[in-house]
C-alpha cells in the first residue's frame, strides 16, 4: 500500500525544497500561487532553485522576481513584458518552444518536486485537475515528489484528467477561487469573426483559443451545426456554441484548459461531451494526425508579404511565445479538408502602425512559417494563400491591409520582388 501523503501547512511549504533543486510549477488557469508566495516570503528557501513553468499570458503572473532569491531561475514557455528585466538579469529564461516541443522537453527532464492544484479526492481516490490540465500529467510523471495544493473551490470535473492519491507525497489544503477571464468585442473583431465564420462548414473540427476573435467567432457560428472542438484553450465561446446547439452532440470535444466567466465554470460540471486532457492529447503529433476537416484559428502580431507570421515580438521586444499555434497550424495545413487561418487586426496603435508588413525586420521572429498558413484574415477581408504564387500572395495580403498602408506596401513589394 502506498504511503499516505504528508499534510503540510501553508507556512511550511518553502521547506519542501532544498537549495539547487529543480521544481515544476503547473501553469494554465491554476498556477500553484501559494507555493510561489511561500518561496517569495522566504527567499533563502529558493536559493539556486531551477523552476520550470508553462504560465501563459492572460493569467495573472504570480512571480515577483524582486522577492524571489536572486540565484533562482525560472524557465518558461511564454515571455511577458513584466518579465523583461528578469530575463536581462538571467533570472528568467524564455524557452522558444511550441506546446508539442515543450511536451518533448518535459519528457527529457527529471524534477525533484512538482507542484499542482487539484480538487479534493473522489470516492475512487483520484484528484481532478479541474478545468486546467495542460502539461500536468506529463510533467508530474517526471517528478520524484509531488505537492498537491488541494482546493475545494476547484470543480472536480469527472471528464478531466486526474491525479491518484498514491502519486501525492505532500498535500496542502488551500482555498483559491478560479480566476475569471473576460474579453471585450469591437467592430473590427466582429468583422474578422464574420469573415472566418463564412469559411467554416458544418461538421468541422475547430481550434481557436482565448481572446477577442474566438469570443466573437463563437457568436458568428451559432447557426452552424455538428461542430467539434479540439483546442488547447477554450472560453465562454464554448458555452455559447453549446447553448445554440452548434456542437455535435455525439462527438467528444477536447481542450486542455477552460478559462472564462463564472457562468462558464458553473456550467462545466454538466458539460456534455467535453473532455479536458493533457497536451499529449491536445497537441501531440499522433492525436493531431487523426483529425479531419480541422480548422485552426490563430492570431499574430504581424504578417509579412511572404506570409510569415510573427506571434512573439512587438516593437523589437519579446512579449509572448509561440504556444500551440505551430502545432495546430501545421496539423490543419496538412490534414484532409483542413484550414490554417491566421487572424489579426490590420493595424495597431490606433491605426498608426500596419500589422501587414513588407517584411519581418531583424527584431521579429517567424513563429509560423509561410508554408503553414492557408488564409490570413483581417477586418478588411480574406487573403487566400493556398494556391497562390509568391507574387499572388503579396497582392492578396496587401488587399487585406489597412487602406492607408497599401500604397507603401505596394512600393515595398515592388522593390523586394525585383530581388526574388
Amino acid at each position: 500500500m502506498a504511503e499516505a501523503a504528508r499534510t503540510v501547512a501553508l507556512a511550511d511549504l518553502a521547506g519542501l525544497v532544498a537549495s539547487g533543486q529543480s521544481v515544476y510549477l503547473a501553469g494554465g488557469l491554476t498556477p500553484p500561487t501559494p507555493f510561489i508566495e511561500a518561496l517569495q516570503a522566504t527567499p533563502d528557501a529558493a536559493r539556486g532553485l531551477q523552476l520550470t513553468t508553462s504560465l501563459a499570458p492572460g493569467i495573472a503572473i504570480p512571480f515577483d522576481f524582486d522577492r524571489l532569491h536572486p540565484s533562482a531561475v525560472v524557465r518558461g514557455l511564454f515571455m511577458q513584458p513584466e518579465m523583461r528585466r528578469a530575463q536581462q538579469q538571467g533570472r528568467f529564461a524564455h524557452l522558444p518552444l511550441s506546446f508539442a516541443g515543450f511536451l518533448r522537453h518535459l519528457g527529457s527532464q527529471q524534477f525533484d518536486l512538482g507542484v499542482v492544484q487539484v480538487a479534493p479526492p473522489d470516492a475512487q481516490g483520484r484528484c481532478s485537475f479541474g478545468p486546467s490540465v495542460e502539461f500536468s500529467p506529463a510533467a508530474l510523471a517526471r517528478c520524484r515528489r509531488v505537492l498537491a495544493l488541494v482546493n475545494p473551490l476547484l470543480p472536480a470535473l469527472p471528464y478531466a484528467e486526474s491525479l491518484p492519491l498514491e502519486a501525492i507525497t505532500s498535500r496542502c489544503d488551500i482555498e483559491l477561487p478560479l480566476p475569471e477571464y473576460r474579453v471585450d468585442s469591437d467592430a473590427p473583431t466582429r468583422a474578422i469573426a464574420g469573415h472566418i465564420a463564412a469559411l467554416v462548414d458544418d461538421g468541422c473540427t475547430l481550434q481557436t483559443g482565448l481572446g477577442k476573435v474566438p469570443t466573437a467567432l463563437a457568436q458568428c457560428l451559432r447557426q452552424h451545426r455538428r461542430l467539434r472542438i479540439h483546442s488547447g484553450m477554450v472560453s465562454d465561446g464554448l458555452l455559447e456554441l453549446a447553448e445554440a446547439g452548434a456542437l455535435d452532440p455525439d462527438a467528444e470535444h477536447l481542450t486542455g484548459v477552460a478559462a472564462g466567466s463564472r457562468r462558464l465554470y458553473d456550467w462545466l460540471p454538466s458539460a456534455h461531451g467535453l473532455r479536458i486532457a493533457g497536451v499529449a492529447h491536445t497537441h501531440g503529433a499522433q492525436a493531431l494526425s487523426q483529425l479531419r476537416r480541422f480548422v485552426a484559428v490563430n492570431s499574430a502580431l504581424e504578417v509579412d508579404l511572404l506570409g510569415q507570421c510573427n506571434l512573439e515580438h512587438a516593437s523589437g521586444r519579446a512579449v509572448s511565445g509561440a504556444g500551440g499555434a505551430p502545432d495546430f497550424a501545421r496539423a490543419a495545413r496538412v490534414c484532409p479538408g483542413g484550414l490554417s487561418i491566421v487572424a489579426l487586426n490590420a493595424s495597431a496603435r490606433g491605426g498608426q502602425v500596419s500589422r501587414i508588413v513588407a517584411s519581418l525586420d531583424a527584431t521579429a521572429v517567424s513563429s509560423l512559417p509561410r508554408v503553414d498558413v492557408d488564409l490570413v484574415v483581417t477586418e478588411h477581408g480574406v487573403a487566400d494563400l493556398r494556391q497562390a504564387s509568391v507574387h499572388e500572395r503579396a497582392r492578396a495580403l496587401i488587399g487585406v491591409a489597412a487602406p492607408g498602408f497599401r500604397e507603401a506596401l505596394e512600393r515595398a513589394w515592388a522593390a523586394r520582388a525585383a530581388a526574388l
